[in-house]
């Protein structure tokens, strides 16, 4: 069967270099690099993707555009334009897709008009901006709600959500259900575990508390059409050795659990889907 979509997150190799990304990508088989922009003055430069792509000949499948804290003033303060930018990369390396963290509570005017302003610019650009779920932060027995307007997209109208499992493991969210309860807003996954820490941890899928191998499944049943990106932390990795077998580890159990999609149910109803689901489970004996 053919596979299912896998790629990579540049992250998951730091504090390798987003060079390093491709290099591994290629050489243990991902079908794509989500590049993360960041402090790295590579993942920043277009030209120097572009090279990347040619040499590994590893697509991009989506850019996450600099909303981190240490990101703060990669490609100038100003949030709409680093969005701007982060869609002049997507479209000029053949991607269809940047993800991108609700705001900051303090980033009054840019929070503000947040919905409106993502989905303005898709229309504009052609490209899905894939809003991603995010976690209260907790320091001691306090929660602080620092995203606006909420960590969780789905109790929003984005037309395109992004879900990462290890900041559902940290936010106390059920994955699976925030994935069934989008349907066909979900246009990309961040395939991590975690233990249910206040920490977000973004351990290799399995080896959390996270349904990881369920939501795979249930992708593939249900014909998901978009890309499961393995965004794991490998900065205590002792050795390059070590961060490789992570990172192989966590594509294997991706090609495990995500065989393939089917692509007769893509934009099919989800009654439709129902319906091929269960002809499809009982011709496997349940």
């Amino acid at each position: 069967m053919p596979a299912g979509q896998v790629a990579l997150s540049s992250a998951s190799v730091y504090p390798e270099s987003t060079a390093s990304a491709f290099e591994l990508a290629s050489r243990l088989g991902y079908d794509a690099v989500e590049v993360m922009v960041g402090i790295d003055p590579v993942s920043q430069d277009i030209d120097a993707i572009e090279h990347l792509v040619d040499y590994h000949q590893v697509p991009v499948c989506a850019v996450h555009a600099p909303c981190l804290l240490i990101t703060q003033r990669v490609w100038g303060t100003e949030p709409w334009e680093k969005l701007r930018r982060s869609a002049d990369m997507a479209q000029r390396l053949g991607a269809d897709t940047v993800v991108v963290h609700p705001p900051f509570r303090w980033q009054r005017d840019y929070a503000r008009g947040f919905v409106e302003g993502v989905a303005e610019l898709e229309s504009d650009t052609g490209v899905a901006f894939a809003v991603e779920n995010m976690f209260p932060w907790r320091a001691s027995k306090r929660q602080v709600q620092a995203y606006f307007p909420g960590w969780n997209p789905v109790e929003h109208t984005y037309a395109n959500v992004t879900v990462d499992l290890s900041h559902s493991s940290t936010a106390g969210d059920d994955p699976l259900q925030m994935v069934k309860d989008l349907g066909r807003r979900l246009r990309h996954v961040h395939l991590a575990d975690g233990s249910g820490s206040a920490k977000d941890e973004h351990l290799i899928p399995g080896h959390g508390n996270q349904p990881c191998a369920e939501l795979l499944e249930f992708l593939s049943d249900n014909g998901f059409a978009g890309w499961v990106v393995v965004e794991i932390n490998t900065r205590k990795a002792s050795s390059r050795p070590a961060r490789q077998a992570a990172l192989a580890e966590s594509l294997a159990f991706s090609r495990l659990h995500l065989p393939s999609t089917d692509p007769g149910l893509i934009g099919a109803s989800a009654s439709e889907v129902n319906q091929a689901v269960g002809v499809r489970r009982q011709g496997r004996g349940g």
